[in-house]
This record gives structure tokens, sequence and C-alpha cells, in this order.
């Protein structure tokens, strides 16, 4: 099968390569999905450049979300998955056999029913942002009906899917962007206050949409987190998803005083009962059609190193490479 792979970390175009490598077979509990899209996330890069990981062992497939059909199944996996349409998450999690290939190999249950009526793309770009989101949300949708959600960055993968799993949970959503098309995208979603976070008012619009927000998806914690506090309370958990540079201060006594609780997440340490009840929402979610794709960059497997290039810049919308 032809496969983009590095054998060491470093730029995207010193290390990538597209070769020809054995078709793996897939063993006890795993699936083998030939892939029609990969999905490229930031953490892809950041492996690749060796930032978040070691050198690879022999050579390391990468991209963690992808969407496809299983081909062939292990030992113990149901027969009748064969010919299933389904995404894939954390496929490069542990495993040489990432999406960024004409097959990839991934325990079973990493490989989830991709609904007839969801395309390709919108399958490859679920994984790592949506269940990101759905984890930073507290994994439970019944606990969001009726309740208040700020979103930062809304425009972004994780941010897109946060707000569209809130909605799809019954919450009042209100996001902040930084630009006019940034915040057309937070509209689409869904997103029932759009705020320009640079804006002086900002705070004050976040407040008077809801004076205290259940929950904040955060993903610049240091830039931030005035804005959050605003609308912080007790009870309010800020989920913080992403690094920032350098890291930040944090104001012990405001926090304190809000009776705030921080709450760090990095999916890929997330306990498996949490993981899996974050996917089980995305999907349900997917399957009622309240999951869209942000607008959408393609890259052939031959110009692997340019969709990296493409997230590592800032990309706006979702890219994603075609195998075939």
């Amino acid at each position: 099968m032809r496969a983009a792979l590095y054998r060491r970390t470093g730029p995207a175009r010193e290390v990538l390569a597209v070769e020809e490598v054995e078709t793996p077979r897939p063993g006890p509990g795993e699936v083998l999905v030939r892939v029609s899209c990969s999905g490229v996330n930031p953490t892809d890069w950041k492996s690749r450049a060796g930032r978040t990981a070691g050198e690879p062992d022999g050579f390391q497939i990468p991209h963690q979300d992808g969407a496809g059909v299983i081909e062939a199944v292990g030992e113990g996996v149901p027969a009748g998955r064969v010919g299933e349409r389904v995404w894939c998450y954390l496929a490069a999690f542990h495993n040489r056999y990432g999406t960024a290939a004409e097959r990839s190999l991934v325990p079973a249950e990493r490989a989830v029913r991709l609904p007839d009526a969801a395309t390709d793309v919108l399958g490859a770009s679920l994984g790592v942002p949506a269940v990101t989101a759905a984890h930073a949300l507290g994994g439970d949708p019944g606990a969001l009906a009726g309740a208040s959600v700020l979103v930062a960055g809304g425009a972004g993968a994780v941010g897109h899917f946060a707000i569209e799993l809130a909605k799809h949970a019954g919450a009042r959503v209100a996001t902040t962007v930084s630009s006019e098309a940034k915040a057309e995208l937070a509209r689409a979603a869904g997103a029932d206050l759009v705020v320009d976070y640079r804006a002086a008012g900002a705070a004050a619009e976040l407040r008077a949409f809801a004076p205290r927000v259940e929950r904040v998806v955060e993903l610049a914690l240091g830039a931030n987190l005035d804005l959050d506090l605003a609308v912080a309370g007790p009870g309010t958990v800020i989920a913080v998803y992403a690094n920032e540079a350098d890291d930040p201060v944090l104001p012990t006594r405001r926090l304190m005083g809000a009776n705030a609780t921080l709450h760090f997440l990095l999916l890929y340490g997330v306990p498996p009962a949490e993981l899996a009840a974050a996917v089980d929402w995305t999907s349900t979610a997917l399957a009622a059609g309240a999951l869209s794709s942000l607008p959408v960059h393609e890259f052939s497997l031959d110009d692997v190193a340019a969709a990296q290039d493409a997230v590592e810049q800032g990309a706006i919308g979702k890219v994603v490479v075609r195998p075939a």
C-alpha cells in the first residue's frame, strides 16, 4: 500500500515521504480500514516535528483521524463489520499505522460506524476535535440542557464542534472570535452570541448574555482568562484543551472568589470510560445530523507535507488528505 511516513522527526518537507509499505494484517481486536479521507490536526505536525513525541520506532504513518471502510477484521471482531463505513480516532496513538495511507490498522473500538448521510470529509474531521469538544463539555449531553456555555475560538475545529454539540444538547452558546470571517463560521455552527474578544465591550456583551456560564471550552487560558472570569461563578468549569507558548500566571484569588474549577485535558490521556462517553456523544450527535464540517482544504497523499504545513500555519477550516 502507499503510505506517507517519516523515520525521524523534523520539518515536514525533509522527513515526510510517500512509499510503498506492506499492508498490515489485523490482529486480535483490530480492524483494517481502507482510508478514503485523512484528517490533519495540530498534534499530527507537532508529533512529526518532534515537539510532543520521541523518534519513531522504524517508521510512523501520521494522522490520528480518518474515514473509510473496514476491509478486514482480526480475531474477536464480528465478521459483519467488514464493509462498514467508519470514522477513526487516535489511529496513530501508540500505533505506527495512522490514516495518512491507503490503509490504516486500528483497534476496533477506534473505528466507529459512519452514518450513510455523513460524508467522508465530515467523518475524517471528527476524531481529535469533536471528541475533545465533547470531553471539554463534560462528556454528558444531559447535563447541558438549559445551560449556558462559552466557547473560545468558535471558528476552530474544536470550537466548531463544541458549539454544535452544546446546541444539540440544549445549551445556549456564546463564542469568541477574532474576525468577521470567523464570526460567520461560528454563526453557521449555531452560536447564539458571537463576540470579537478584542473589542472593548467583549466582557459586557458576555455578561449580558449570561452572568454565569456553566462551562467554558478554552484554547488559550492566559489570553482569555479575564473574559472567562467575567462570566464565571460557583460551579463554572473552565476546560482547557490547548497550551500557549508561555504558561499563564493564574490569578488565584479571583478564581477562588468565583469558586470556579479549572479542568485541564489532553485527549491522549483521558481515562477509557470518559473517552468512550465523549466518543458516544459525538457518534449520537453525528447520527442525528447535528454535526457539520468546516470549509475544507484537500490535498493528495503526495502533498502531505503541504497539508501539514497548512495546519501549522493556521489554515482556517479543515485540512484533509485523500490517500487515493
